[in-house]
């Protein structure tokens, strides 16, 4: 079996461990407090037995056994073809804890890093191994949300690119590649200018904030669980997407000018966003919400496994 080591065991590492287990993968879970990775892998047995009752896993206790908790670093990475790091989110720490993971892995691994913003490129120049390191970003939660994001370095072997594709599509997921560093890469960039917009329209007194969260959900988000932003105009225009932009381009690009500038996430914004929004801002409440949205997204999951395939 094909060895990963998932190096970090919060909320990602969990995920990523509940991904790759699921798959055929032998899984060794690293955290700096062994405790931690051990009630780690309690919760990883829960997802999958969740994910079971939707069809989107056939063997959980078969996949929580291929998962042990390393006695360290060294171990974890011991025969490994990927590692998956999940550490905090500065260049420092990833710059640290890639040098180890540099110095202890097998010389034919893959060292990748689930950063959502920080670019490759910023944590692994010095590094002896740097060819073989490289940015595959997933989406919060990982085992629900297939896509992951790989964005090389400029150094990076693009063969290491091409086999780390490999295995995420083996693992079930649905990699992009980036064709050149930006930080945040696609998904997070395209969310940040929906989430400005969708501030500034509160802020401005357009709409209330859950008319604007209505608006995606029961409207563009519809559409886009299946179809993506392009594939989506090319049916909006008898001519595809060529004549879509004739036909709206002037329009678009007034709105855009219309929202550039200002501070969307400011203070001032903020206070009207929550002066209406209905729910209290609690830690319980956010873990009941996210245990809703995690069954929902395995029946949208399961769903579309079952679907017929687009027409070309």
């Amino acid at each position: 079996m094909t060895k990963i080591a998932i190096v970090g065991s919060g909320l990602i590492g969990r995920a990523w461990a509940t991904v790759f287990a699921s798959h055929g993968f032998e899984i060794a879970l690293y955290d700096l407090k062994p405790e931690v990775a051990e009630a780690a892998r309690a919760h990883i047995g829960n997802n999958l037995e969740e994910l079971a009752g939707h069809g989107l896993v056939d063997d959980p206790k078969g996949a929580l056994a291929r998962i042990r908790v390393a006695a360290d670093l060294a171990d974890a990475l011991k025969d490994i073809a990927l590692a998956q790091e999940n550490g905090p989110e500065t260049v420092d720490a990833k710059r640290a804890l890639f040098a180890e993971m540099d110095r202890l892995a097998p010389a034919s691994a893959i060292l990748a890093s689930s950063t959502s913003y920080i670019m490759a490129s910023d944590f692994t120049e010095g590094l002896a191994g740097r060819a073989r390191c490289l940015v595959a970003h997933p989406v919060n939660p990982p085992h629900l949300v297939p896509i992951v994001e790989l964005a090389p370095a400029p150094w990076t072997d693009p063969q290491i690119v091409t086999e780390a594709k490999r295995l995420y599509e083996q693992a079930g997921q649905v990699p992009i590649t980036l064709r050149k560093e930006k930080p945040g890469f696609v998904l997070n960039r395209l969310q940040a200018v929906l989430l400005a917009e969708a501030f500034r329209l509160v802020g401005e007194g357009v709409a209330s904030a859950e008319d604007v969260d209505k608006t995606i959900r029961d409207g563009l988000g519809l559409r886009w669980s299946f179809m993506g932003p392009f594939e989506t105009i090319e049916l909006n225009a008898p001519g595809g997407i060529p004549d879509y932009c004739a036909r709206y381009g002037a329009s678009l690009d007034r709105m855009i000018a219309d929202s550039a500038g200002g501070e969307p996430f400011g203070a001032k914004t903020v206070a009207t966003v929550m002066s209406e929004w209905p729910g209290r801002q609690e830690a319980e409440r956010v873990k009941r919400l996210s245990e809703w949205r995690d069954t929902r997204l395995a029946a949208l999951q399961a769903h579309k496994r079952a679907s017929v395939r687009k027409p070309a």
